[in-house]
C-alpha cells in the first residue's frame, strides 16, 4: 500500500468468552459489531480509547451466542441507528425477535455510513453466523477490514471476504496442546475443536499464508480462550507463518522484518485501537 491514508480504523472493546464488541470507525460514522457487554462497560471502554459511541450508525450482529448479544436489548432502548442480523440469529432467542432487526442473507453486500459491509457465512454451532469485509474508498484509497471469529474453519467465502485486507481481525482462540491437556470436559474440548467450533492458533496460522496480501498491515488475533492459550503462544504461532519476529519483551506482538506488518492479539480486558 503506498502511503495510503487508511479510511477505517478498527476499535476492539473486548473479544472472548465473557463478551464481544467492537467499532469499525469510518469517515461518515461507526459500525458497532455485536454488543455483548453491558451498556456502561461498553461505553466505558469507548471512552478508554478516545471513540464517540454517538456516531454508531448500525449494530451487526455475528450470531446469537450471550457474549455477543447480552447487551444488546439495552443498547437498542437508546438507539435509533439499523440492527443487522441473519434471519437465522434474528430468530434465535426469544428476546431477540422483539428487536427491529434488519434482515440481511449471510453472503450479502450493503452499505452503511458510507461502508460497503460484505457477509460471509462462518461455521459455529448456531443457526446463521456471519463474518464480515469492511470496504471503504475507491482505487489507490481503497481500504479493507476484516472481521471472523467463532468459527471452526474458514469458509469459501470468508476465504475471498478476508483476503488481502489491510487489518485482519482472525481469530485464534487456543492452543490445541494446551485444549488436550487443558480442564474442560472430553464433550467441551470436542466441541471447540470441532468444525463448528473455534479456530486454533494453528489452523489461523494456515490460513495467514493465504489471506495475506501485499496491503495487509495489521493482524489480530481474536477470541482467545483464557483457559487453552495465552497471547504469547498465539503471537508466537502466527508470526512463524508470516516469519515475523518478537517485537517485544513477552511476544505478545510480533513485526515482520522489513516492519510492513504487525501481528498482535486483542483481549477480553484490554481494548485496543488498530488506526
Amino acid at each position: 500500500m503506498a502511503d495510503m491514508t487508511p479510511q477505517m480504523h478498527l476499535h476492539i472493546l473486548a473479544s472472548g468468552s465473557k463478551g464481544n464488541a467492537s467499532v469499525v470507525e469510518g469517515p461518515h460514522g461507526s459500525i458497532l459489531v455485536d454488543c455483548g457487554l453491558s451498556r456502561r462497560e461498553t461505553f466505558r471502554r469507548a471512552d478508554e480509547l478516545g471513540i464517540d459511541l454517538a456516531d454508531v450508525r448500525a449494530v451487526l450482529v455475528t450470531h446469537e451466542h450471550s457474549d455477543h448479544v447480552s447487551g444488546l436489548s439495552v443498547w437498542c432502548n437508546r438507539f435509533e441507528g439499523e440492527l443487522f442480523a441473519t434471519a437465522g440469529t434474528a430468530g434465535a432467542r426469544g428476546y431477540l425477535t422483539a428487536l427491529p432487526f434488519t434482515l440481511v442473507s449471510h453472503d450479502e453486500l450493503f452499505e452503511v455510513a458510507g461502508i460497503r459491509v460484505q457477509a460471509f457465512s462462518t461455521s459455529h454451532d448456531v443457526a446463521d453466523p456471519m463474518g464480515f469485509r469492511f470496504m471503504c474508498g475507491e482505487g489507490d484509497e481503497a481500504d479493507a477490514i476484516g472481521y471472523c471469529t467463532d468459527t471452526g474453519l474458514l469458509t469459501e467465502g470468508a476465504l475471498e471476504g478476508l483476503a488481502g485486507c489491510r487489518i485482519l481481525a482472525l481469530e485464534a482462540n487456543h492452543d490445541v496442546t494446551m485444549l488436550k491437556n487443558g480442564p474442560y470436559p472430553a464433550y467441551l474440548k470436542e466441541r471447540v475443536a470441532g468444525s463448528r467450533g473455534h479456530l486454533s492458533n494453528d489452523q489461523a496460522a494456515e490460513a495467514l499464508r493465504t489471506l495475506v496480501g501485499d496491503d495487509t498491515e495489521t493482524i489480530v488475533a481474536m477470541h482467545l480462550s483464557q483457559e487453552n492459550n495465552r497471547p504469547s503462544v498465539c503471537v508466537r504461532t502466527l508470526a512463524t507463518a508470516l516469519d515475523a519476529d518478537q517485537a517485544n519483551e513477552t511476544f505478545t506482538e510480533a513485526r515482520t522484518p522489513d516492519g510492513r506488518l504487525s501481528i498482535v492479539a486483542a483481549g477480553q480486558d484490554r481494548p485496543l485501537s488498530i488506526w
